[in-house]
C-alpha cells in the first residue's frame, strides 16, 4: 500500500489528517480515473455521457462536509455525484452496479472514533479499487504527475440528492432470506433479538430490515448525534451487547460497526461469536448443502487456529490471505469460492454481495439457525477457540515503517515461536488503517502466551514510538 490509502481506503483524523481539500483531490483523482476507462478498465460506459459516482456516508459530524468536498472534487473534473445521504458501505458496493454508475464512494473510519473519516472507493461493478488502481490515484493525488482537466460552462458535473435509494438495498438484502424468516423461528422457540447499531450507517436500515422479516428487536444505540458513533458500542465494543442479551434472556444479539460491513454476534448465554466462528457456521450448514463452492472457504492470516481445525475435519478447503477484506475477496474471485472473512467480522457471501455486510451477515446465520432448528450456542460451539491474544500497541509513523526490519522484535519473536512450538503461532503486523502495530499470539497455554505477547509487544513500544 501507498502512503494515502491502507488496507480500507484513506483515513485519517477528519479536518486535519483528511481535510476538505485532501477530500477534493480525491475527487478529482478519482474522476480522472474514471474518464480514463478505457486504459484502467475501470468502467464500461458510452464516453458521450457524463458519469455519474454514487457517495454514501455514515453519521460522523464530519461526513457531510467530506462527502461535499469529494463531490466537488468530481464535479470539477467532468463527473456527476449522486448523494445517498447515511447509508450502510455495502449498500453503496450494491447500488452502485445496479445504478450503472461508473463508481462509488464511501465517506466512513467503519469502527474508528467520531474524530476519523476516511474514504473508500469502488469500482463499476461494486468491488473495491486494487491495489495498482489506488496507487495510481496516489501518483495523481500526490505527486500531481497529472494536471487535472480544465472543464467550463456545461460540461461541470453536477451533484443531485438520492435519499430513497436506500430502499433498494434493503429489497436486496430481504431477497436473500425466506420473508417469514423471523416468524419461522418465533415458531422454533427464538422470541427476541437484540441490535447494536452503533449509533451509525446500521441506525438508518437495521430497525425496519428485521422487522420487516418478522422479528421482535431490542434496539440499542440507533440514536446517532454525530459524535457518538462506536463511543462504546458497536462491533468494537460488543461488551455492552453481552451484558444486554444476558440481563434480559434474549436469544441472540448482533453488533454492527459505523460503517454496518462488519458484524459480530452474542449466543443465548451472552457468549461472543466472532467472525471466525460465523464463517465456521455457515460453511458447515453449506457443505452439507451441496452451496460451499469448490468445498472451500477463504481467511485472512489473523484467523484462530480452532478455524483450521474445523476445516480438517470436515474435509473443508481453508485458503488464507494476508490481513484485509479486499484480499479475501481477491482469493475467492480468482479461485470462484463463494464464502470468506476476517475474525473480526468483515463476511463475504458472493452470491450476494461483493463486499462485507453485516446486516447481510447476521440474515445468513439466522437463515442457518431456521435450517437447523439450533440456538446459536450450539452452533458456535462446533468450533472450538484456542486461546488467543491480541495486543495493540500504539507507535509513530516512522515506527510502522521500521517494525518488520527491527532486529529486536525480530528476536523476541523467534524467542516466542521456538517457546510454543508447533502447538501456537505469532503474528505482528502493522495496522493499515490506525498507527498501531498488534501483537497476536495462539496456544493452548493461554497463561503462557499472554506472557509472551506482553513481551513482545514492550518490545515494540520500546522500539516503534
Amino acid at each position: 500500500m501507498g502512503r494515502l490509502f491502507g488496507t480500507d481506503g484513506a483515513r485519517g483524523v477528519a479536518n486535519t489528517e483528511l481535510s476538505c481539500e485532501l477530500a477534493m483531490r480525491i475527487g478529482r483523482a478519482f474522476a480522472m480515473t474514471i474518464l480514463a476507462n478505457r486504459e484502467l478498465r475501470i468502467a464500461d460506459f458510452d464516453l458521450k455521457d457524463r458519469p455519474r459516482v454514487l457517495i454514501g456516508m455514515d453519521t460522523r459530524a464530519s461526513s457531510p462536509m467530506l462527502a461535499s468536498a469529494l463531490a466537488a472534487g468530481l464535479n470539477s473534473a467532468g463527473v456527476d455525484a449522486i448523494l445517498a445521504g447515511v447509508v450502510p458501505t455495502p449498500a453503496v458496493a450494491c447500488l452502485v452496479p445496479r445504478l450503472r454508475c461508473a463508481g462509488g464512494a464511501m465517506v466512513s473510519a467503519s469502527h474508528n472514533p467520531c474524530e476519523y473519516n476516511g474514504i473508500k472507493l469502488f469500482q463499476a461493478n461494486g468491488r473495491k479499487l486494487p491495489d495498482a488502481l489506488e496507487e495510481r490515484l496516489e501518483a495523481i493525488i500526490l505527486d500531481e504527475t497529472e494536471p487535472p482537466p480544465m472543464v467550463i460552462g456545461g460540461q461541470v458535473g453536477r451533484t443531485e440528492t438520492a435519499p430513497g435509494l436506500i430502499a433498494q438495498y434493503e429489497a436486496h438484502l430481504l431477497s436473500t432470506v425466506p420473508e417469514n424468516l423471523g416468524e419461522a423461528l418465533k415458531a422454533q422457540g427464538l422470541r427476541r433479538i437484540a441490535l447494536d447499531c452503533a449509533n451509525g450507517s446500521a441506525s438508518a436500515t437495521a430497525p425496519e430490515l428485521f422487522r420487516r422479516l418478522g422479528f421482535d428487536c431490542e434496539i440499542l444505540a440507533a440514536e446517532p448525534d454525530g459524535v457518538n458513533i462506536n463511543d462504546g458500542c458497536g462491533s468494537t465494543h460488543v461488551e455492552r451487547l453481552r451484558e444486554y442479551v444476558r440481563a434480559n434472556g434474549l436469544d441472540a444479539g448482533f453488533a454492527f460497526d459505523g460503517d454496518a460491513d462488519r458484524l459480530l454476534a452474542v449466543d443465548e448465554t451472552g457468549a461472543l461469536v466472532d467472525g471466525d466462528r460465523i464463517i465456521a457456521i455457515c460453511a458447515g450448514q453449506w457443505q452439507r448443502e451441496g452451496r460451499l463452492r469448490h468445498n472451500a472457504a477463504v481467511v485472512t492470516v489473523m484467523s484462530n487456529l480452532g478455524f483450521h481445525a474445523f476445516c480438517r475435519e470436515r474435509g473443508i478447503r481453508c485458503e488464507v490471505t494476508t490481513v484485509g477484506d479486499r484480499y479475501v475477496l481477491e482469493a475467492m474471485t480468482e479461485h470462484g469460492y463463494c464464502l470468506g472473512g476476517e475474525q473480526s467480522g468483515h463476511i463475504i457471501f458472493l452470491d450476494f454481495a461483493s463486499t462485507g455486510d453485516g446486516q447481510l451477515t447476521a440474515l445468513q446465520l439466522l437463515e442457518v439457525m431456521r435450517k437447523t432448528a439450533q440456538p446459536l450456542s450450539a452452533l458456535a460451539n462446533q468450533m472450538e477457540l484456542y486461546p488467543q491474544v491480541m495486543i495493540n500497541v500504539r507507535v509513530s509513523n516512522l515506527g510502522k515503517l521500521r517494525c518488520s526490519s527491527d532486529e529486536e522484535i525480530r528476536g523476541a519473536v523467534a524467542h516466542a515461536e521456538r517457546e510454543l512450538g508447533a502447538e501456537g503461532r505469532v503474528l505482528v503486523r502493522v495496522s493499515g488503517t490506525e498507527p498501531l502495530v498488534r501483537v497476536m499470539l495462539e496456544g493452548k497455554n493461554a497463561a503462557r502466551i499472554q506472557t509472551l505477547a506482553e513481551e513482545i509487544a514492550e518490545v515494540v513500544r520500546e522500539r516503534l514510538l
